[in-house]
């Protein structure tokens, strides 16, 4: 990651959220703003990005997740929710649609300082105001602890929250994910949605091949993949923090929830998964 910019991961998610604006009318996942948050730069390849069909795939399950997570949000909205925290939020626009703001819906993003500045850089170059109930919450997660950093910035620990993780777990080692999933659940009331993935042992040989080459320029760019979980392993994991209601899709559940029509030539199989868990 570049100082003062997001990484290449989190401009990759935005680049996929902005293509399916444009190239499926938002069938799966509609972002209004994901096309005018993006910086000159990722938007003067999205088309080469979009005619890249082996992409195709990776982009409906990036719409599908963020989906995924707002109807879990909303969901949570309605049971008294008022606090809603992103983390690792790169160029995420939720904060800046919230359609709950009027109910006192907070949201809190959690990110470097360098890519919160560099975000709101360009939310100022878009014409985008920063809304009042938006928090940023800069974290350095290497001199202290997300439950320093939000608390620094107003959250309250004794009140329900609903924690949007999406896009960062692959990338943190194993014992970071347990950590940050045990001070969660320790939020009262509180869920958690996120995306995992599995081991390359799980995939068919015809897969795993590109599945790691995936993994290698992902590596090669200063990011790489540190953890994967079976399903089975991930769930133990949950119920140990002390989640009780555990809802997680693998590519079938998420193509036949979410696809429609556009599940087309997609190889359903082993690969990421979207997870809700709430206490």
């Amino acid at each position: 990651m570049r100082d003062g910019q997001p990484s290449q991961t989190a401009r990759g998610a935005a680049a996929y959220r902005a293509i399916h604006q444009k190239l499926e009318g938002g069938a799966i996942f509609k972002d209004p703003l994901a096309l005018k948050i993006l910086d000159e730069e990722t938007a003067a390849v999205l088309d080469e990005i979009a005619a890249n069909d082996s992409l195709r795939p990776w982009r409906l399950f990036i719409a599908a997740r963020s989906r995924f997570s707002e109807d879990v949000l909303s969901d949570c909205i309605t049971s008294g929710v008022r606090q809603v925290v992103v983390l690792g939020a790169g160029l995420d626009t939720f904060s800046l649609r919230n359609p709950y703001a009027d109910l006192g819906v907070r949201t809190f993003e959690v990110d470097y300082a360098g890519t919160q500045m560099w975000k709101r850089d360009r939310m100022r170059a878009a014409g985008l105001a920063e809304p009042p109930s938006l928090v940023f919450a800069p974290v350095n997660f290497e001199r202290e602890s997300l439950a320093e950093g939000l608390t620094r910035a107003g959250f309250n620990l004794d009140e329900p929250a609903f924690f949007q993780w999406l896009g960062v777990v692959p990338y943190l080692t194993k014992d970071a994910v347990s950590s940050t999933l045990k001070f969660i659940s320790k939020v009262p009331q509180t869920a958690v949605v996120f995306d995992y993935a599995e081991p390359f042992r799980n995939y068919p040989a015809e897969r795993r091949a590109d599945v790691m080459a995936t993994a290698a320029r992902a590596a090669a760019r200063g990011e790489p993949w540190l953890s994967f979980f079976d399903p089975i392993e991930l769930l133990q994991l949950l119920h140990g923090e002390g989640f009780s209601v555990i809802e997680d899709l693998g590519l079938p559940e998420i193509a036949e929830r979410f696809y429609g029509v556009l599940r087309q030539d997609i190889v359903l199989g082993p690969g990421p998964h979207i997870v809700r868990a709430h206490r």
